[in-house]
């Protein structure tokens, strides 16, 4: 028998790698609980829709790319579940990764939302719990001034085998309870791609709520660093930053 909660999950595309964004796919539907999954498409044809035709996907076409937390916050008004995965198309995890997490959430009374520990497809540890981001860490991560500096900004001096509730966390797997992610009214769409997690995780603080770190569950996920590697997503990275840090502070 099927558990009786009910879980969504939007993954948002463009120019992916289709290998990879099917075994992502084929991860969530892979789940034993009740689902439904929005492929919200950011790419400029609808090439993709025939693809993915399956009774627990729903399409969504947008036709341009409007950025990754405008993406997301369409199925806004769309979502009655009762937990809510914010899903990269670059994802891999077992079929007892979403229950397990679920069964941990329900216990966290004051948390808004969950993620795992996150691995490389070598097993390699991704440091995704952070410091919430200052102008200085975000020059040190890429020029690598001080590898101490970044150590302490990514907790290395904590187990990170434990659970624990970071200031911020990556969003690369944010399983949330939907009526949290729907409060927030999702993400900030001032951000058109990065610093919207970091940004998310801040109203969460602000809200009473916390994050929750949950490494005994365990993803993977073939992260492409993309913006050290093209200018055009750099300055994405550069423009969000700047919002951010107007926003927040430094």
């Amino acid at each position: 028998m099927k558990p009786r909660f009910k879980i969504t999950a939007t993954i948002v595309l463009y120019r992916d790698n289709m290998n990879i964004l099917e075994q992502t796919i084929k991860s969530f539907l892979g789940t034993n609980v009740s689902k439904k999954l929005f492929l919200v498409d950011n790419n400029s044809t609808d090439a993709l829709k025939s693809k993915f035709n399956h009774a627990d996907i729903e399409y969504i076409f947008v036709g341009k790319n409007i950025g990754f937390g405008k993406a997301h916050n369409l199925v806004l008004d769309k979502v009655t579940s009762d937990f809510h995965l914010i899903l990269n198309p670059d994802i891999q995890f077992s079929r007892l990764v979403l229950p397990n997490l679920i069964n941990v959430l329900n216990h966290q009374k004051d948390v808004s939302f969950i993620s795992p520990r996150v691995v490389y497809p070598n097993k390699e540890n991704q440091y995704i719990c952070r410091k919430n981001p200052t102008p200085f860490d975000l020059i040190n991560r890429r020029l690598n001034l001080s590898k101490q500096k970044i150590f302490e900004n990514e907790y290395r001096s904590k187990s990170l085998l434990e659970p624990f509730s970071p200031e911020f966390i990556h969003g690369c797997f944010m399983l949330f309870k939907t009526k949290e992610f729907v409060n927030l009214n999702g993400f900030d769409e001032r951000y058109f791609l990065y610093m919207e997690d970091a940004d998310i995780c801040r109203k969460i603080y602000q809200s009473g709520k916390k994050i929750y770190y949950y490494p005994k569950e365990i993803i993977t996920h073939t992260h492409q660093k993309g913006s050290s590697k093209k200018t055009k997503l750099f300055f994405y990275h550069l423009s969000s930053a700047i919002k951010y840090f107007l926003k927040w502070g430094i």
